[in-house]
């Protein structure tokens, strides 16, 4: 790879590392029992869609701290993106969204296998769980396999274990939270967390201690790194209300019939009076929400201009991440695709 980042020819390497990685672990499984092939089915396109940000934040984590490209770096960046396989896993579950990329999502695509069986529905959502589960093993087992000396991986592992507590942390404050009245703080701390630490603070992190980083880079990647994270979740937010399912792959309406602690609806919350809240209450959590409803709610936060509030939050942060960039000395290739990652990661529409 020449010193000129090239976000789609990154993606390539990574998407064919893992389509590899994910079919040779497909074919063990179905060496087991034919019976397995709807789970190994599963496994082998876990990882078949996205950007790889993770495994971009960790590359150039690795590249700032002045390390050339590395195809053993390549795997242990690549790993990331199985840990956001399996957390993608696990959500849709727990959220018990039907769609993703615009595809079945796993517990809704395994429910063919067991629809003769006994409680299908249970069947179907217990194995995506541990199709969920494997698939982190799997990440942990590309990132010690990648090739890079024991070293190195030892000075990372401190946050591997910092990014699967606080990934399991966000989920669970995003589920004791859910149904609450709307609240911006714990709305912040479950974006924090859920997201934005593993998105691109922990990968850079981890790309830059593999690396040798010193402290002091290692501070600023992280100043860098979770605004821009939680930024990154902010424009999720938006997306899951206001983006096109069309081009998001997802439902739109499963963020108010879930009454997740979105930090949107805590904006739109905090900035209503008692019959517009009362008017949000009545749709937040109902099962037959309609396209009507959506309509209504999209409306109303437009009126408490939540979505704008939203807005602002993220230019606030990527600015924040952005001049943090500035007041580093770092390899110029870094900085540019540091500077472009933080643009593409927030600006999008799906």
């Amino acid at each position: 790879m020449s010193d000129r980042w090239d976000p789609a020819g990154f993606k390539d390497r990574v998407d064919t590392l893992l389509a590899g990685f994910l079919a040779a672990e497909a074919e063990r499984f179905l060496a087991i029992d034919g019976a397995l092939a709807p789970v190994a089915g599963q496994l082998r396109v876990a990882a078949g869609h996205g950007k790889r940000l993770r495994a971009a934040f960790c590359y150039w984590g690795w590249r700032a701290a002045g390390q050339p490209d590395s195809d053993a770096l390549l795997r242990a960046a690549a790993s990331l993106e199985l840990v956001h396989a399996a957390a993608v896993v696990h959500d849709d579950l727990i959220d018990d969204s039907p769609l993703r990329h615009n595809l079945p999502t796993a517990h809704v695509a395994l429910h063919t296998a067991v629809r003769d069986r006994p409680r299908p529905r249970a069947a179907a959502r217990a194995l995506a769980m541990l199709v969920g589960d494997h698939l982190m093993a799997l990440a942990g087992q590309l990132f010690a396999t990648s090739g890079l000396p024991a070293a190195y991986l030892t000075r990372a592992r401190p946050v591997w274990a910092d990014l699967a507590r606080e990934l399991i942390a966000g989920e669970c404050l995003e589920i004791l939270a859910t149904g609450a009245r709307p609240d911006p703080e714990v709305s912040l701390k479950v974006v924090r967390y859920k997201t934005a630490k593993y998105t691109v603070e922990q990968p850079l992190l981890i790309g830059g201690l593999l690396a040798g980083a010193p402290p002091g880079l290692r501070a600023a990647l992280s100043a860098y790194g979770l605004p821009l994270g939680e930024a990154f979740q902010l424009r999720d937010d938006l997306l899951g209300l206001f983006g096109e399912p069309a081009r998001t792959g997802k439902a739109s309406l499963d963020d108010i019939r879930g009454q997740r602690p979105t930090a949107l609806l805590a904006a739109a919350w905090r900035a209503a009076l008692p019959a517009q809240r009362e008017r949000l209450a009545g749709v937040l959590g109902r099962r037959d929400v309609t396209e009507e409803d959506l309509r209504e709610v999209r409306e109303l936060m437009l009126t408490l201009k939540a979505p704008q509030q939203v807005e602002d939050m993220i230019t606030a942060r990527v600015r924040d991440a952005v001049g943090h960039l500035d007041r580093l000395q770092l390899p110029h290739t870094a900085r540019r695709a540091l500077t472009h990652l933080a643009h593409s990661a927030t600006d999008r529409h799906h």
